[in-house]
């Protein structure tokens, strides 16, 4: 591996946490400041780092150009974009898209809710494996043995009363994901809201991405939310025709 290219990846990864000064940074990568300096005035020069004030520096431009690119790539993205428009437009409430890929679930799209009460998601973090209704279902949709790997290899801190918080419990749960074609998250990845997903499925009817509706409790209760499952069932359906899949009766 390249030292200067680990370096300097390692300095983007810390200006990802906010502006941070030269001392820090040489810092974080063990160097004197003048290797810092040199690292950063490359970075400077391809907008991947910018100044902020005399002292501080904070991530450029070109990261959030890549992102925005590396996104509209995606054909499930652009494909799916139109029936989770819908049901945003239509009911109100916050939809996110979601993917899994290097054993991460990632949101890469997010409709925000136009009620008063709104989530603090975004496109490009990551959801917890553990207590999420779109990584139940991404996670649901791989072969038995892979499940049961990924299940006994993940951490399931107790975010809420209701979490689930072992591997066996956690495998009986995506087998009830894969019966009945949705996952809930009943209040255990945030105490005060709760969600349901489905599969979004590609032309071979694997799971490409996971739609998701997630509501504040204050708003709706847990019955009122799984009183949508149909609006969101038919929006995953609708986003599945147009990413390939060919519906069966």
């Amino acid at each position: 591996m390249s030292q200067s290219l680990d370096r300097a990846l390692t300095l983007l990864g810390r200006l990802a946490t906010g502006p941070k000064t030269l001392d820090e940074l040489a810092g974080a990568v063990d160097v004197h400041k003048s290797t810092a300096l040199r690292l950063l005035r490359t970075l400077e020069s391809h907008r991947f780092a910018q100044r902020d004030g005399v002292h501080h520096y904070r991530l450029g431009t070109a990261l959030f150009d890549l992102a925005n690119r590396a996104l509209e790539e995606r054909d499930v993205r652009r494909s799916s974009e139109p029936a989770l428009r819908e049901l945003n437009g239509r009911l109100g409430y916050t939809v996110h898209l979601a993917s899994y890929e290097a054993g991460e679930v990632i949101y890469i799209d997010k409709y925000d809710s136009t009620h008063p009460m709104r989530m603090y998601s975004r496109v490009g973090r990551r959801a917890p494996l553990h207590c999420t209704a779109v990584a139940k279902v991404l996670l649901s949709d791989l072969p038995e043995h892979r499940r049961r790997e990924v299940a006994e290899g993940m951490e399931y801190p107790p975010l809420t009363a209701n979490t689930i918080t072992g591997p066996e419990r956690y495998l009986a749960e995506l087998e009830k994901v894969r019966e009945r074609g949705y996952a809930v998250d009943n209040a255990e990845h945030e105490d005060f809201i709760h969600c349901v997903a489905a599969p979004i499925r590609g032309a071979r009817g694997e799971v490409v991405a996971a739609v998701s509706m997630s509501v504040p409790k204050v708003l709706l209760d847990f019955d009122g939310l799984l009183g949508h499952l149909p609006d969101l069932l038919a929006t995953a359906r609708a986003a599945s025709i147009e990413c390939g899949w060919t519906a069966r009766d």
